[in-house]
């Protein structure tokens, strides 16, 4: 699947996850927020989308040490938000345990306590792990924030479309498939288990 040429939605992350994501070093994302359950299973809203980077509940203590400098505390969003990636969503799996995330340590910037977080968090709704192929845009786009985008939700309408043309992908194609076909492969086949 490619890339649309252009996107009008964005997905509410924060910002050292955008960045991690941006660069080539992650390419997963945890949810149960933002989703729904239908008939047919699990459903995401939108495969592809902006990614939108936010600021104010990021934590330390909840990233790995080696990943936050230059984090800071704020009391409020930006006045100005820059988008400068985009992405797509390749595969969506439910994570079977914890110990499966645990084998995933590498593939990640979060510390325990927001793994830990994730799990707990309406424990009876499974957890879903998001695979990502990010894409650097050509040309970033720098928009004022407003009230629309503002809460606790996942996806936020942009009040225009933003486009893609021209981006570039965190990681080559091989890079990409060779790092989602072994957290496939964790996920799937966990320690000790053999594949059938």
């Amino acid at each position: 699947m490619a890339l649309a040429w252009h996107l009008q939605v964005g997905l509410k992350e924060w910002a050292t996850v955008c960045a991690a994501l941006e660069s080539g070093r992650q390419i997963i994302l945890l949810r149960k927020g933002g989703i729904s359950e239908s008939i047919g299973g699990f459903e995401i809203e939108h495969r592809q989308f902006l990614l939108f980077p936010t600021y104010l509940h990021q934590q330390a203590a909840m990233l790995k040490p080696a990943e936050r400098a230059g984090l800071s505390p704020t009391d409020a969003e930006p006045r100005l938000v820059r988008i400068s990636s985009a992405a797509m969503i390749t595969d969506i799996v439910q994570m079977p345990s914890r110990a499966v995330m645990d084998s995933l340590d590498d593939e990640h910037i979060w510390a325990p306590p927001l793994i830990d977080m994730r799990f707990n968090y309406r424990p009876k709704n499974p957890l879903y792990l998001l695979l990502i192929r990010a894409y650097r845009l050509a040309d970033p786009v720098t928009i004022e924030n407003s009230l629309e985008y503002a809460g606790c939700k996942s996806w936020v309408p942009l009040r225009a479309g933003i486009s893609t043309i021209g981006a570039t992908p965190a990681l080559d194609d091989l890079e990409f498939e060779k790092r989602r076909k072994k957290i496939l492969h964790r996920v799937n086949f966990p320690a000790g288990e053999a594949p059938k």
